[in-house]
């Protein structure tokens, strides 16, 4: 445990990758101010990607004036409607691991990727389900975990090329910095550091297990919130771990917390870690895993965002269904 807290205090995890809450609302307002601007000088906001990775953006159209004076033209997406949809795929890509039995830390690095990504990008620029499976391909490299792009793509019916066209702008996106911490590494620590503390003090052993599992368990969730872009991955296993000692008691958590703080130099006081362990706990709480239905009309503005030539065609089929 002391091993990796030490090596993430000096990872490009800690010095470019935490940020504060108003960090993260000003870079999803700037991503999703740029590809309004896109909808509007353009008409369309989606940015291809080549075959080598360079990036092809929408050309001006001679119709776009025209276009822009009908009240029918495409609707950018809010702020909120994007977080949505970043949710609902941070939830696939647990499910894409989980189909695939990728072990835990591939999961929490894609969905790390996943999250620095779209600080650069807006959804509207990139599809998340075409990025989703991008991060997982490169978690998975980054892991040492390698499993080919075909093997991913053929797993989930999905085109093995589309992987592979975004692997330059996803690396390019994370500052090619791919080594990544997660809370599990720590949460395992913690339960080692607790065997020595609870055998001193009441024995609780047996009961390690469940609290282990579910500390876990809810680390997975933790995963899915901004609390990764917020937190260290050892307040995050502390949050998950103190969360899990409430269902299954093992330690008296405010005295285990003034153990590990006082062995630290200089020593932090418990309370000021304890605002940090309440505000992970909050966003715990507050998760939303949005549905497939939750998501149709989102998914409809962002297919006419990205590709306009779809809601005239949708606008034709309506017409000639009602003749």
């Amino acid at each position: 445990m002391l091993v990796s807290m030490a090596d993430f205090l000096t990872s490009t995890h800690r010095a470019k990758w935490i940020f504060t809450p108003h960090d993260l609302k000003e870079k999803y307002k700037a991503a999703n101010h740029r590809a309004k601007q896109m909808l509007e000088k353009y008409g369309a906001t989606r940015v291809d990607v080549d075959l080598d990775g360079s990036l092809a953006y929408p050309e001006l159209q001679s119709d776009v004036k025209e276009n822009a004076e009908k009240h029918s033209r495409s609707k950018p997406l809010k702020i909120d409607e994007e977080q949505l949809l970043r949710a609902f795929y941070e939830f696939k890509i647990q499910d894409v691991c989980d189909a695939f039995k990728f072990p835990r830390k591939i999961q929490a690095t894609a969905l790390i990727y996943f999250k620095r990504f779209y600080l650069q990008w807006s959804v509207m620029e990139h599809h998340p389900k075409d990025i989703m499976l991008t991060c997982i391909y490169t978690a998975c490299k980054a892991e040492e975990n390698h499993v080919s792009a075909e093997e991913l793509g053929k797993g989930i019916d999905q085109d093995h090329q589309v992987i592979l066209n975004n692997e330059m702008v996803v690396l390019q996106s994370l500052g090619f910095d791919l080594i990544v911490y997660s809370p599990y590494r720590s949460i395992d620590g913690f339960i080692n550091d607790m065997e020595d503390f609870i055998y001193s003090n009441n024995g609780q052993l047996q009961y390690l297990k469940d609290l282990h599992e579910t500390a876990k368990m809810i680390a997975d969730k933790t995963m899915r919130t901004e609390a990764s872009l917020l937190f260290s991955p050892g307040q995050l296993a502390l949050a998950a771990l103190r969360r899990a000692n409430d269902e299954y008691p093992v330690v008296n958590f405010e005295r285990y917390l003034n153990n590990i703080l006082s062995r630290q130099h200089p020593a932090r006081p418990v309370p000021e870690l304890t605002v940090y362990l309440d505000a992970i706990d909050q966003m715990v709480n507050n998760l939303v895993t949005p549905t497939a239905v939750d998501m149709k009309h989102i998914d409809r503005k962002l297919k006419y965002c990205r590709d306009p030539g779809s809601h005239e065609k949708s606008k034709k089929r309506k017409h000639r269904s009602k003749d």
